[in-house]
């Protein structure tokens, strides 16, 4: 009796043990990556990215992160301004010259907001050569994630001084648009309809007949925020290894006057990653001004870096690493973290 009292009592304070062991950390769902597509509607600088990102913060919204391989153009307040809105590109041309793929893998978006075609309008494109294009771009997204939620906008009506056939050409695609969406749409990766053109007046919302003003940049963002919201409904982001499989190493690598060079590199001692995000702070005082091997994206102090398509697969016990140069003054950034 004594001994089955001995072994009961061994029994309980191995279950003790093991209860008060930490679970294994879960696999956080990392941000969802939203690309801005088009031209200088979207890019230059589109300032209805900006109102749409705090708009989407300021509801809950913020575990997205704004994606493309072009930085941030001046719009008065903060916010992430990854994009594609590549001025003067007509989508025939993106297509026939296949830049999308590019752009797709070293941004890895999960949905995609595209807002293109003007330009083909204004070179006199016809309307089933620019759908011919969005085909193909469609077929390259998912090409890169089968998943790929594609929102495609009606595009905003046009009246420049130089083009009085434009705007007959853009009710023209606008009208085909829906029934091409309809016919290219799954269910795996579905294509919403986002209607920016009625509504939107050239006379007001726009400063040259074109691109939008302050007013024309609300309304493009009102319109793509509820689509957009819907969509992220939808996604399953990826997931990002528990913090004790991934480590990162910041390392400033040179210094000089008025700048530095830094490398961030990244440890894989769990399961081998198909990708990787880390982060780090860098004050204000300091700008980005190159970088390589990665994607670098920048909100406030806070510096994200993704892998490249050539370095996102990492083995279990492997590494890969980022660089960067850095302008101005102030206090050097001393770490990095997996985002």
């Amino acid at each position: 009796m004594t001994r089955f009292l001995a072994l009961l009592a061994t029994g309980v304070t191995l279950l003790a043990l093991l209860a008060a062991l930490p679970a294994a950390p879960s696999r956080a769902a990392a941000a969802v990556r939203i690309m801005p597509l088009g031209d200088s509607i979207t890019g230059s600088p589109g300032c209805w990215r900006a109102l749409l990102w705090n708009r989407l913060q300021e509801t809950g919204h913020t575990d997205i992160d704004f994606v493309g391989t072009l930085p941030t153009q001046g719009c008065s307040v903060p916010y992430d301004g990854d994009n594609e809105g590549h001025g003067g590109a007509l989508v025939t041309d993106v297509a026939a010259q296949n830049l999308l793929p590019g752009w797709l893998a070293a941004t890895r978006p999960d949905i995609v907001l595209m807002h293109f075609g003007t330009n083909d309008v204004w070179s006199n494109r016809p309307t089933a050569t620019i759908l011919d294009a969005y085909t193909t771009l469609v077929g390259q997204m998912r090409a890169s994630n089968p998943a790929m939620k594609i929102l495609v906008a009606r595009i905003i009506p046009m009246n420049p001084a130089t083009c009085a056939e434009c705007a007959d050409r853009v009710v023209a695609l606008n009208q085909a648009i829906p029934d091409w969406a309809a016919a290219h749409s799954t269910a795996e990766s579905p294509i919403t309809v986002v209607d920016q053109w009625t509504g939107f007046s050239t006379d007001t919302d726009t400063y040259d007949g074109v691109h939008p003003n302050d007013s024309g940049n609300q309304k493009i963002s009102d319109r793509w925020y509820p689509a957009l919201v819907s969509a992220l409904g939808t996604v399953t982001p990826p997931t990002t290894p528990p913090p004790g499989d991934v480590t990162c190493t910041l390392t400033v690598t040179n210094q000089w006057p008025g700048g530095f060079q830094g490398t961030v590199t990244i440890g894989n001692d769990g399961p081998a990653l198909t990708s990787w995000r880390v982060g780090f702070d860098l004050a204000a005082t300091w700008e980005l001004a190159s970088t390589w091997n990665g994607t670098f994206t920048r909100s406030g102090t806070t510096v994200t870096v993704s892998n490249a398509s050539w370095n996102a697969a990492v083995p279990t016990g492997g590494t890969a690493s980022a660089g960067f140069t850095a302008t101005g003054s102030g206090a050097l950034p001393a770490a990095c973290e997996p985002a």
